[in-house]
């Protein structure tokens, strides 16, 4: 058992739909108001008892179980399940290790320094979070290497195939990823309303407030004056949007900041778009570099025509990174905001099927297939 400011660490819960909320067993009246509060700022709607329920399989059923110091010694007898937490006040009492491992706890967490930890716990089980989304980002070699349109593909597909799908702007100046989907005017929420973000994001409540265009949600940005989104406030949000499980695809700006180093150590795979030109591939390399310091895998997709000599496997080579493949042109994406389908909308075309095939191949490495 490992103390951490106050709490020890602590495993995921199992995945599965939203479990409910957890059960209290305390007689302590002000523990419980305390316990009642965390819970409302979770979400979360509790079992109260002040011992082990007598009702067969309530202990066994809940999703985590918070006991209280007080009732440490009622609960002795119960049986052996993960998920328990025992509550104190007292930082300077040994004896909760002790009664602890007497009822089994897997952790031990002292108010009122433990109240975040407690509230994003009981959150995650009131979400029923499972696995995390298989989430991807994209990134431009240089400028105008198509990023954006390949993050968009990949997003469509994803939702198209029946995936939990939200699409994230990093690039405050890029223009919107809404209008590169023709929803600029899409009713939801923007970057600009979670600025002030602390702490846990809601997943579910982030997913809901996002426009919907295309069978996913999208995170953009407004066309009004920029405002700068704190590094705190893009690490909460993302980690929300990851909660909910599917494919969160995150279109990146090709200048590493601190907000966009938030969003890199989320990535489980970046996406590198080069196209096949020296200069391009130089100005890869320097992005790469880069990149590579926080996000470990890496991968280049390499966009022609290609000039004598340097084809995608030579344009890989150079970067020293994993080619994912050669990106196909598609027809009518030059101008994809002026009236046509968004990228990737036709099903049997060269860029959906590169994004099937890349999503089958992440799915099955993830695990998640």
């Amino acid at each position: 058992m490992e103390s951490v400011a106050g709490t020890v660490t602590h495993d995921p819960p199992p995945a599965g739909g939203r479990q409910g909320g957890p059960l209290i067993v305390t007689e302590d009246t002000e523990l419980l108001d305390d316990l009642l509060r965390l819970c409302a700022a979770a979400g979360a709607t509790p079992e109260v008892h002040h011992g082990v329920p007598e009702r067969r399989g309530s202990w066994e059923a809940a999703p985590l179980v918070l006991v209280g110091d007080d009732a440490a010694r009622r609960v002795r007898g119960a049986v052996r399940r993960r998920g328990v937490v025992l509550v104190g006040r007292d930082q300077d009492d040994s004896g909760v290790w002790r009664r602890a491992v007497e009822i089994g706890a897997e952790h031990v967490l002292m108010l009122p320094d433990g109240e975040q930890w407690l509230v994003d716990r009981i959150a995650d089980v009131a979400e029923g979070v499972g696995r995390p989304a298989l989430t991807v980002g994209v990134i431009g070699g240089r400028g105008g290497a198509g990023a954006s349109t390949l993050a968009c593909a990949l997003a469509v597909t994803s939702a198209r195939e029946g995936l939990r799908t939200l699409l994230v702007d990093a690039d405050p100046l890029g223009g919107g990823l809404d209008v590169l989907l023709g929803g600029e005017t899409a009713e939801g929420l923007r970057w600009p309303a979670f600025a002030s973000s602390r702490g846990r994001v809601g997943g579910g409540a982030l997913e809901e407030s996002l426009p919907e265009l295309h069978s996913l949600r999208v995170l953009s940005w407004d066309r009004g004056d920029r405002i700068a989104v704190p590094p705190q406030a893009v690490r909460a949000v993302l980690a929300a949007a990851r909660r909910r499980g599917g494919t969160v695809v995150v279109d990146l700006p090709r200048r590493i900041d601190d907000g966009v180093a938030e969003v890199l150590t989320q990535l489980d795979v970046g996406v590198l778009v080069v196209p096949a030109e020296l200069r391009a591939v130089a100005a890869a390399g320097r992005v790469a570099s880069a990149v590579g310091m926080v996000l470990r895998d890496l991968r280049v997709a390499v966009r022609g025509p290609y000039p004598p000599g340097l084809g995608d496997r030579e344009v890989a080579r150079l970067l020293g990174l994993p080619l994912v493949g050669e990106l196909p042109d598609e027809p009518g994406l030059s101008r994809p905001d002026a009236g046509t389908a968004p990228p990737g909308a036709a099903p049997r075309g060269p860029l959906a099927r590169f994004c099937k095939e890349f999503w089958e191949r992440a799915l099955v490495e993830a695990g998640a297939a």
